[in-house]
């Protein structure tokens, strides 16, 4: 698997000078399988920008196929899907999935964002692509075979709801690889439930959201985020092999983000997570899990 990141930011996009190093478009990771299947965690206004790189290809000639998982239905996770050039090509096919009761819900609230106030779309109904929703029921700890990937989800609390992480595993040489995605955790003092740990562990990637500061997070504990604090001791306890930090407040600069990721450090080697490697997320960036 190799994973890019189109987007890092919370809540809104934030874009500008003090921005530009890490990017300022809100949540979107682009998963590549072994095979070459595309899995997009996220639809920030990230998810923009990625559309436009595949237009280039085979999603311009509508003959595309995509998985979806969203974490979540902020709209700082969906706000990039009416934007996102591909869906708007008759051929493509896109699977969103995401925490829900039902696929109708989930519909309805992607649905939403294209109401006429919002949009000049008026419904995905208008849209090009062929686009099946299938809601995600945690409730029966489900999992499930997606682009050759084998996904299990966990959910997170954040502020007054949830949201979904996801574990997608693929065997590469014999080897289970794995790569975690954990945005908008806003973990009690107890930290993750064991079921969360049990989802995280021995992660070679654990995508992990890092909103805050320990201190920022600590006045606004009810906006249900994590800081750079609660992903060391997450990846710690979890004994993951990279951590990277993400979803970055818009009102961080990139030399606050700089200052961020050296805090992440020295919290782990504290923590005994000395072999963890670090990574803050930026636009552009490709890991190899």
């Amino acid at each position: 698997m190799e994973a890019t990141f189109y987007g890092v930011r919370g809540s809104i996009p934030a874009p500008g000078p003090e921005t530009n190093r890490y990017g300022g478009n809100t949540s979107c990771v682009a998963v590549r399988t072994k095979g070459g299947a595309l899995v997009i965690l996220d639809m920030g206004t990230g998810a923009v920008q990625l559309g436009r790189k595949l237009m280039g290809a085979e999603f311009g000639q509508g003959k595309g196929t995509a998985a979806i998982l969203i974490s979540h239905a902020h709209w700082d996770h969906i706000q990039g899907f009416p934007f996102f050039p591909p869906i708007f090509v008759p051929g493509n096919r896109f699977t969103i999935y995401g925490p829900s009761r039902s696929s109708t819900m989930l519909e309805n609230i992607l649905e939403g964002q294209m109401n006429p106030h919002f949009s000049p779309l008026y419904t995905m109904k208008n849209l090009g692509a062929t686009i099946e929703i299938a809601a995600v029921n945690l409730d029966e700890d489900e999992e499930f075979i997606e682009s050759g990937l084998l996904v299990r989800g966990q959910l997170n609390p954040h502020g007054p709801t949830t949201a979904l992480a996801y574990r997608l595993e693929e065997e590469i040489g014999g080897v289970q690889r794995s790569l975690v995605y954990a945005s908008d955790a806003g973990y009690p003092a107890s930290g993750p439930t064991d079921a969360v740990l049990a989802l995280y562990h021995g992660a070679d990637i654990l995508i992990h959201d890092s909103t805050y500061t320990p201190e920022d997070r600590a006045t606004r504990l009810s906006r249900g985020f994590s800081s750079v604090a609660d992903a060391a001791s997450s990846a710690v306890r979890a004994g993951v092999k990279h951590l990277v930090i993400t979803h970055f407040d818009q009102d961080y600069s990139d030399d606050m983000v700089d200052a961020m990721a050296e805090r992440c450090r020295r919290l782990l080697d504290e923590q005994g997570g000395r072999s963890i490697q670090l990574s803050a997320a930026r636009e552009g960036l490709t890991l190899s899990v």
